[in-house]
């Protein structure tokens, strides 16, 4: 066995190794699990919305200032605009309303990229506001969060 004697070899050896494991075949994704996860982020969402606590709402979006929310012909970026956003158009628990979600569509993209189509609904005293919504999620340090939302509402 020849011994590797300049730091040229070892170094080309080093990158070799760092090669071969970048290479190895990730795990395989697990569909409904990823479904399940991505589920559980939206009906924490949803539980946080219908108590009125904005904040918590927000959890289900990645806090960066690429976040990206698009609505009424407006975009906003970052966690911390998408926030006020939401703080300003709903500044109390009546406005707010009852949120409920359906016709649910999740599409894996990637093990860690999802897109996700649905329906939204708000329940208040005076009016029943209804729309769409596209989601893209993305899993990063091990949680699915939300990194763009485009959502429409429905004419009255």
């Amino acid at each position: 066995m020849k011994v590797l004697k300049t730091p040229l070899s070892l170094a080309g050896l080093i990158l070799l190794l760092l090669f071969s494991e970048g290479c190895r075949k990730q795990p395989a994704m697990k569909p409904e699990a990823a479904r399940e996860e991505i589920l559980r982020v939206m009906d924490a969402s949803v539980t946080a919305w219908n108590r009125g606590d904005v904040r918590e709402y927000m959890k289900a979006y990645l806090r960066s200032d690429s976040t990206r929310f698009a609505s009424g012909g407006n975009v906003y970026y970052g966690w911390q605009q998408v926030l006020e956003k939401y703080q300003k158009s709903y500044p109390d628990r009546e406005t707010m309303g009852y949120l409920t979600f359906s016709g649910i569509k999740i599409s894996l993209l990637a093990p860690d990229a999802a897109v996700v189509f649905g329906r939204w609904k708000l329940r208040r005293k005076n009016d029943s506001p209804r729309g769409l919504f596209t989601l893209v999620f993305r899993k990063m340090g091990g949680e699915w969060r939300i990194t763009a939302d485009h959502t429409s509402s429905a004419a009255k």
